[in-house]
């Protein structure tokens, strides 16, 4: 009877030990930031949204030197002008004002609705790559090891970088 009872509790504590090696998980880390900043779309997305920003930027200044040059000339001219074409004058620099800020309000909106459009794919393919390769070499988890305090397990950066092509 002693001997089943020790057999008995020799199963159970073989059966847990082996339950708790199975229970852990195999996990990686892939530095995405370092990815993304190397990847040859995201350098051609950032040239996109740079030439972009450029492009309103320019606008921008045009529109605000405008504007300034308009005010320094009423400004002289207020002076000897009627009251009517002072009022038609300071609605005009409102008018202007807000176009302005609309154009800056719009320009900013576009900008980010192209950073979202451009770099959402972008994001998909690695976070693809990162499934795939994390799947094949038999990882269950994968985390971002850009944001974590010891990434001390395998990394699997260069896996990722090699099956995206570069």
């Amino acid at each position: 009877m002693k001997q089943i009872k020790t057999l008995l509790i020799a199963a159970v504590l073989i059966l847990g030990a082996s339950n708790t090696m199975n229970a852990q998980a195999k996990v990686a880390h892939v530095d995405v930031s370092e990815i993304m900043s190397k990847m040859p779309a995201m350098l051609d997305a950032q040239n996109q949204l740079q030439k972009l920003s450029g492009t309103y930027d320019a606008e921008y200044k045009k529109m605000v030197d405008e504007y300034q040059t308009k005010i320094k000339k009423y400004e002289t001219e207020s002076t000897t002008a009627t009251e009517a074409v002072n009022t038609e004058r300071a609605k005009e620099v409102q008018d202007m004002q807000k176009r302005i800020v609309d154009y800056r309000d719009n320009a900013q909106k576009e900008l980010q609705q192209k950073d979202n459009d451009i770099m959402k794919p972008i994001m998909e393919k690695v976070k693809a790559s990162i499934q795939k390769v994390g799947k094949a070499k038999g990882y269950q988890y994968v985390l971002d090891g850009s944001s974590l305090i010891l990434a001390d397990g395998p990394n699997i950066t260069a896996d990722v970088k090699k099956d995206l092509g570069f």
